[in-house]
């Protein structure tokens, strides 16, 4: 049953056709089209639930607290300093290859449930936050740049929101271990996506 919903949830996934990915914000506005821009986009999808998983892992094992809130803020804070880079002009190389890579590191790290401080945890999502906004910013084309990025922040907070519940849901409904072995498994549902997308691209 699991392997047939892990498949299922790996072809949903790769299937997203990102060429219809945005709403055009002169009939739609700015922050719709900001809230519209990662949620067509796999690999932004991927690795922002990934984030949100990885989050709700990381110490529970421990006996500490999940890092539910700082690992989540530090991806939304500093892709709002790579969207603010990339309109200030700021070059920034790579750009699709890294987000590529932090769907397959992140996915990764959700499913190992690897166990670092949480700062430097926080290091780590940022630095892939950083390309993730600057790409947001490369993209933003007509839109009214504060809507267009209070938009994109929010529905990146609510996918993290989403890795973070299947995160916990998980463990409740199946119990400590199982649970975390099915979270787990997401995460490396999400590593192989990125995989995926990184040949076909």
């Amino acid at each position: 049953m699991l392997n047939k919903l892990l498949i299922a949830a790996l072809t949903l996934t790769v299937s997203v056709a990102p060429a219809f990915a945005h709403l055009n914000p002169d009939e739609h506005g700015s922050l719709l089209a900001g809230v519209s821009h990662p949620l067509f986009g796999p690999d932004h999808i991927l690795a922002m639930i990934a984030v949100g998983l990885w989050a709700a892992l990381l110490g529970s094992k421990t006996g500490r607290k999940p890092a539910l809130w700082p690992i989540p803020s530090a991806f939304v804070g500093t892709m709002i300093v790579g969207f603010a880079a990339a309109l200030a002009g700021m070059p920034l190389p790579f750009v699709e290859p890294v987000i590529l890579a932090s769907v397959v590191v992140i996915g990764l790290l959700a499913a190992v449930a690897l166990q670092v401080p949480i700062l430097a945890g926080m290091v780590l999502v940022g630095f892939f936050a950083f390309f993730h906004g600057h790409a947001h910013g490369g993209e933003l084309g007509a839109a009214g740049a504060i809507s267009f990025g209070m938009g994109f922040a929010l529905s990146t907070a609510l996918l993290h929101a989403i890795g973070i519940g299947f995160g916990l849901q998980f463990g409740r409904l199946f119990g400590g271990e199982k649970g975390r072995a099915i979270a787990r498994a997401l995460g490396g549902v999400a590593a192989l996506s990125g995989l995926w997308l990184a040949m076909a691209a």
